[in-house]
């Protein structure tokens, strides 16, 4: 961790004056300042699900840069098995929230939106960057289907490993990618005596942003 950039980062202002008018290019700044100060897995986001009866689920999932993948920044990606209790909880109730929270940058981000999958030729482009071991393991695991021991999942990460051992590993169609697009954003800055900065936006029907500060 780059202590100086964190130092930095901890006293900057957050000020609804001078922050972007657009939510998502204020967070890709602050992104940006997570990754420069070498903090551990800054793209790790909490994904709030409610499904269909209305109960919450969470979870940590990585956050991946649109840009790379064709998309535009205008929404939060991430990847995961369509057969996952989080995607069927999404295709049931597409509202979900995202949250991260960098204890050492002191800040704090929550976006609260909805989600949809991307293209399959999205989901082709990360899954070819993944390590051969990830593209295996999106084959073996039924994610979150009960199993009877760790044999099983050995067993079969040998059948496909087998299996493709004489080209590249496809991607499973049960696996992909979602964006997503948020309507309310708020940006968390530590201050001392709990009087911490809070900018709130708010997508408007004209689709654009209003700005406000939230008490600590």
């Amino acid at each position: 961790m780059n202590q100086i950039v964190v130092k930095e980062i901890q006293n900057s202002i957050l000020d609804e004056g001078a922050v972007d008018a657009d939510p998502l290019k204020q967070f890709v700044g602050w992104y940006k300042d997570a990754k420069r100060a070498e903090i551990i897995q800054p793209e790790a986001m909490h994904l709030s699900t409610a499904g269909l009866v209305g109960s919450p689920s969470g979870r940590i999932v990585l956050y991946k840069e649109p840009l790379r993948y064709g998309l535009p920044e205008d929404s939060l990606l991430f990847f995961t098995n369509y057969q996952s209790p989080k995607s069927r909880s999404i295709e049931e109730n597409p509202y979900v929230a995202l949250t991260f929270f960098w204890k050492e940058l002191r800040r704090q981000i929550r976006f609260q939106g909805t989600a949809q999958k991307v293209s399959n030729e999205i989901s082709d482009k990360y899954f070819a960057t993944r390590p051969e071991g990830s593209k295996l393991g999106a084959w073996v695991s039924t994610q979150s289907a009960v199993i009877g021991g760790r044999e099983n999942l050995q067993k079969k990460l040998e059948y496909f490993r087998t299996k493709f051992s004489k080209g590249t590993v496809p991607r499973p169609e049960y696996w992909g990618g979602f964006t997503v697009k948020p309507r309310d954003v708020e940006f968390w800055q530590h201050r001392d005596d709990r009087l911490h900065d809070r900018i709130w936006y708010e997508l408007q029907k004209n689709k654009t942003w209003e700005i406000r500060r939230l008490s600590p």
